[in-house]
């Protein structure tokens, strides 16, 4: 009898966080996007094993904070920028939210690059798949409801696996691989440097802590969620993890090992073809379609949130065009300017991204720093205010953070000089 009750009580317990799961998942998985799989993909083919561990520490920082996010969202019932406006001001919330869609135009565009990229290893042009995978984002978010949108994320990050099978086609050295991802090392040079930074800032970045907190209050998750919704952002950011190890150790095995270089993921597909085969190339850039289109879903949504919460006026996806009109119009509206600038000529794309990776890290460092100082408010958080010891472990990850962006900096600024 008490093995029956166990077993009732288990599977009433995985009923509840299949239920409560999704805010973590698809937030921790669309950080995986074609921007994402460019940086690990170059940080493999560059050092190889040597800096994993980069990845490591940005996916602690990713379980912090995107937890936290998840935590304020449900206890608040509101979004970000929205606790911004209210805690720090009209002026700090209005920046947060203009610099956000600014990176989010520019990180959009990066991830219609990578469907643009993708479609041509496979014969299409970008003239065709920009504009079909435009289409079809839009018409998920604005004619379905929030399940079945939800189910479709799940669908898409299904997609992952790809690379996990594309490492195993590589045979990479396991051992390197797991020395790399626990004994810190790397070159004291400022390509080392930018590609630490440019690893946490991918992993971390500002537009899935908008998502995840904003998202969560949509689900209309409750306070008896947290301890499920806790698991569901391990899970997310463990699978972010995975995902972004098995890239790198794809191109440590096959590009490194060659001395091949690559400027982003599409290249990294090619390269794979003599290396590792066909299968393997394909694999990779199914995988980069399936990447790019969950994020393709997901900025917009950060970049509606964002704006609905900051004029007062939260919306929901269950929510009507014309009962959200800002939340849908600004939807449509990034992802028809980002698709375009990948469809127009003479657009400087490598400055636009370069621009919007840059305001990505300005803007990581003040959102981890309101996430912090609301954290901290009893008077917003009330029971659920953080304690003393998850406060350090905020202040430690603000401070890398701080170190990366000023190293990154000072090498720039030096090579300049």
């Amino acid at each position: 009898m008490t093995g029956e009750v166990r077993t009732s009580h288990r599977r009433a317990g995985l009923i509840a966080f299949l239920a409560v799961m999704g805010p973590g998942v698809i937030a921790g998985l669309s950080d995986d996007d074609p921007a994402g799989i460019t940086t690990y993909s170059v940080l493999g083919a560059k050092y190889g094993y040597q800096m994993i561990w980069t990845l490591i520490v940005s996916t602690i920082a990713l379980v912090l904070f995107q937890d936290l996010g998840a935590r304020i969202g449900v206890v608040t019932r509101q979004g970000l920028i929205g606790l911004i406006r209210q805690k720090y001001g009209a002026r700090a919330g209005a920046l947060s939210a203009t610099t956000l869609m600014l990176a989010n135009l520019g990180t959009m565009a990066a991830e219609f690059a990578g469907i643009a990229a993708a479609g041509e290893l496979f014969g299409l042009t970008k003239y065709v798949s920009v504009p079909l995978a435009a289409i079809v984002v839009t018409l998920l978010v604005t004619r379905g409801n929030f399940g079945k949108i939800e189910r479709v994320f799940f669908a898409l990050s299904a997609v992952f696996i790809c690379y996990v099978l594309a490492a195993f086609l590589a045979h990479p050295d396991w051992g390197s691989a797991l020395h790399g991802s626990f004994v810190p090392s790397m070159p004291l040079t400022g390509d080392a440097t930018f590609m630490a930074t440019a690893t946490l800032g991918t992993t971390l970045a500002p537009w899935g802590l908008t998502f995840i907190q904003s998202y969560a209050v949509d689900k209309r998750l409750t306070r008896d969620d947290l301890r499920h919704l806790r698991m569901d952002v391990w899970v997310g950011s463990i699978l972010t993890a995975v995902i972004g190890f098995f890239v790198i150790v794809t191109c440590a095995a096959t590009l490194h090992r060659q001395g091949i270089s690559i400027n982003d993921a599409s290249d990294a597909a090619r390269a794979l073809k003599p290396l590792a085969g066909d299968l393997a190339q394909a694999l990779f850039a199914v995988g980069l379609i399936g990447a790019a289109l969950l994020a393709a879903s997901i900025l917009p949504l950060s970049t509606a949130y964002a704006m609905s919460d900051l004029t007062g006026r939260p919306a929901a996806l269950d929510d009507s065009p014309r009962e959200a009109p800002l939340f849908y119009g600004t939807f449509t509206a990034v992802t028809i300017i980002a698709a375009a600038m990948i469809l127009l000529p003479g657009v400087p794309l490598v400055t636009v991204l370069v621009a919007s990776q840059v305001l990505n890290a300005v803007l990581l460092l003040p959102l981890m720093i309101y996430m912090y100082g609301i954290s901290a408010d009893r008077r917003l958080m009330g029971d659920y205010r953080s304690s003393r010891g998850m406060r350090a472990w905020y202040i430690a990850f603000i401070v890398i953070v701080s170190g990366a962006i000023l190293a990154m900096f000072w090498f720039s600024m030096h090579s300049v000089a």
